[in-house]
């Protein structure tokens, strides 16, 4: 016990230099950031990193060291490239954003489209956001929304991006970057699927199912329980739900929410057979200006990185340093390049926040085409 005692003596004496040789190496930090700031010159030098890193390596004989020694300073560069950026955002360096602060994004005369038909998920998301007594339209597909922003022909357009059972809308991820819309909302919504048939239809006529790819993949288990149907996408459900009333056919039906029901005439054969019975979709708001709502309280970003080692973590620790909490993290692969990846990251904070300049400075620095998705006001429930 004495000699543990003794060696824990001596590697608090050796903690205690390593922490005054840490301070010291900071202060060469910042005046190495005042010579980049005068000079116009980049933070981050990654060559010179990785001959610095090799030369660290010799100085250690233990294999088990020369390992532990690159990470150590890797963590220590990494420090100290953080430290470099928060000075170059004191000095008022920081990234711009090109977003513009607004008081409210609600305007009498805007218009809305939404993707599918009278009745769709994506209409209760709108009517939840913006209310009911607003211009709107609805178009075939997402594409056609986002080209609708584009034309000028809508301000505004309300796309499903995830779904808590069946996941993210992967078409929509892409879509965003494709027309660097900006989202500056969100709504989520209670999905209630229910299998809709003709008034005179019974449950036993039924041999074809048609839906959204994603309304069937939250019904698995009801479907995979009735093998003997043959299963058909649709672009929406409430489209599926019209095909039904359109076909006047007995052995079709339809899985879309009870509001479609009503409106086109339909018969409730089942419910409550989804898989997961707090089932929710989130949509986004989306626009063709780069807005943000005051008050906005999330940010929603993107970025690709080179293929190299810990080229993720190295983002990924610019929130960390900073504070910010990262809500989530998807990643979708580039088009135009075999195994490489976008990944898309949503955290906590508002454009304004000086944390935030400071991860997006070393974010910028450190990845690939960083896209700033949009700022806006995380989901809170609404009465409506």
């Amino acid at each position: 016990m004495e000699d543990l005692l003794k060696i824990r003596e001596e590697i608090d004496k050796v903690d205690h230099d390593i922490a005054k040789l840490y301070e010291r190496r900071m202060e060469l930090t910042e005046e190495v950031a005042e010579y980049k700031i005068a000079n116009n010159k980049p933070v981050l030098d990654r060559e010179r990193e990785l001959v610095k890193l090799e030369s660290l390596k010799d100085m250690v004989s233990d294999t088990y060291n020369k390992r532990n020694i690159v990470e150590l300073f890797e963590q220590i560069m990494s420090m100290s490239r953080k430290r470099q950026y928060r000075k170059l955002s004191e000095k008022g360096m920081g990234t711009e954003t090109g977003f513009t602060e607004v008081e409210s994004i609600f305007a009498d005369d805007a218009t809305i489209v939404f993707q599918g038909t009278e009745g769709a998920y994506s209409e209760m998301a709108m009517k939840a956001y913006f209310g009911k007594d607003i211009k709107n339209f609805s178009v075939s597909t997402f594409r056609d929304a986002m080209e609708a922003i584009r034309s000028g022909e809508a301000d505004y357009a309300v796309l499903p991006i995830e779904n808590s059972s069946a996941g993210i809308v992967s078409e929509n991820y892409d879509l965003l970057v494709e027309y660097n819309n900006s989202i500056v909302g969100e709504q989520i919504i209670k999905i209630e699927h229910v299998l809709l048939g003709l008034p005179e239809s019974e449950l036993t006529d039924i041999t074809d199912v048609y839906s959204h790819p994603q309304a069937l993949m939250q019904c698995s288990k009801y479907l995979d329980y009735h093998r003997a149907w043959e299963v058909h996408t649709n672009q929406n459900t409430a489209m599926a739900a019209k095909k039904i009333c359109d076909d006047g056919k007995i052995n079709k039906a339809a899985i879309a929410n009870i509001g479609t029901a009503e409106l086109y005439n339909l018969k409730v054969l089942a419910k409550g057979f989804q898989n997961n019975v707090f089932n929710s979709t989130k949509f986004i708001v989306v626009t063709g200006k780069k807005i943000y709502e005051k008050g906005a309280d999330k940010i929603s970003i993107c970025f690709e990185l080179p293929h190299s080692s810990g080229s993720l973590y190295r983002a990924l620790s610019h929130f960390i340093y900073n504070g910010l909490n990262m809500t989530k993290i998807e990643s979708r692969p580039v088009e135009t390049s075999n195994w490489e990846y976008r990944f898309f990251v949503d955290f906590e904070g508002n454009l304004m926040d000086p944390a935030v300049k400071n991860a997006l400075r070393g974010l910028k620095e450190e990845t690939t085409d960083l896209m700033i998705l949009g700022n806006y006001k995380g989901y809170t429930e609404k009465t409506i």
